[in-house]
């Protein structure tokens, strides 16, 4: 039977049910690693993301501690600390990504039965000299440092058993062509001021991103494979980061998209700089929060020292 409500009225009907679900808390969350003492720049982006999940919500705290040569307990201990000392808090256990190493595996499976990695045997210096005479306008670098040149897709088997302890790289180009629209909301502000929803051209994503690692040799996962998983298996509604990671969100999105998971707002934030305009580093002892603390500062200084 034809529907006699006349679509103005179902479509204001629809929107006024829209209205009326219900909000979810936000769930931020913030991922140092332990490999170094937390800074300025730690402190404003913990104290963001706090404040982003509001009293309604909720703030988390994960431990990316994947890079086990240069973890240290002593330096999560500090986190934990120097986290406390600033007034936050967070729900217990926290998530370590030490601990999920089985759940990486599942990903990397998925992926690799679809055909969409395959292992890369490259070292540093071949990856160099492919790249000695650069395609006339392609980019040398993006989000996950230099672009790989490819040298390995064709010829790296792709069937059997996924290889264990091996570099494995995503095929950017066969991963796109399976995703459909590419898009996220970005509630804070990339480095060019984008903001609001942003529509990921799949041309763009491969020539910006390349074939980048999903699992590195002696770790089992990386960085960009690890924080899509994280993130949704802890239900992170809203990614809180510096603005330096805005071009790997497009890496994310297309995982997020792979594996079945859903695509979180993004606030990119702004970075604390020292006095030449250099992002701070853990390397950047004079500006850690302990140097401060040790000096008498309270947790209201170190707010005004970022601006919060």
């Amino acid at each position: 039977m034809r529907d006699p409500t006349p679509p103005v009225t179902r479509c204001a009907t629809l929107a006024h049910l829209a209205d009326m679900l219900p909000i979810l808390p936000p769930i931020t969350r913030f991922a140092p690693s332990p490999t170094g003492p937390l800074h300025l720049g730690h402190a404003y982006s913990a104290l963001v993301a706090a404040e982003r999940a509001g009293p309604d919500g909720t703030f988390l705290l994960r431990i990316e501690d994947i890079d086990q040569t240069r973890a240290r307990p002593a330096w999560e201990a500090q986190i934990f600390d120097d986290l406390h000392w600033l007034g936050l808090s967070w729900p217990r256990p926290v998530m370590r990504q030490s601990d999920r190493l089985a759940q990486y595996r599942d990903a990397l499976d998925h992926l690799w039965q679809g055909g969409l990695l395959y292992p890369c045997t490259c070292r540093r210096r071949d990856i160099d000299a492919a790249l000695s005479a650069p395609q006339e306008g392609a980019p040398m670098h993006g989000p996950d440092g230099v672009i790989y040149p490819g040298t390995c897709r064709a010829r790296a088997p792709r069937s059997g058993d996924m290889p264990k302890d091996a570099v494995l790289r995503l095929d950017m180009r066969a991963a796109v062509a399976r995703t459909g629209p590419l898009r996220f909301r970005e509630t804070g502000a990339g480095p060019d001021g984008q903001s609001g929803e942003i529509h990921l051209r799949p041309e763009d994503v491969i020539r910006a991103t390349g074939d980048i690692i999903l699992a590195r040799r002696g770790m089992g996962t990386s960085y960009h494979l690890s924080v899509v998983v994280d993130d949704a298996a802890q239900g992170v509604t809203e990614v809180t980061r510096g603005a330096d990671l805005f071009e790997a969100t497009q890496i994310h999105v297309v995982l997020q998209a792979l594996l079945g998971a859903a695509t979180p707002d993004y606030f990119h934030h702004r970075l604390i700089r020292d006095d030449q305009g250099k992002r701070l580093a853990k390397r950047d002892d004079a500006r850690s929060l302990a140097t401060y603390r040790a000096a008498g500062a309270t947790p209201q200084d170190i707010r005004r020292m970022v601006s919060l």
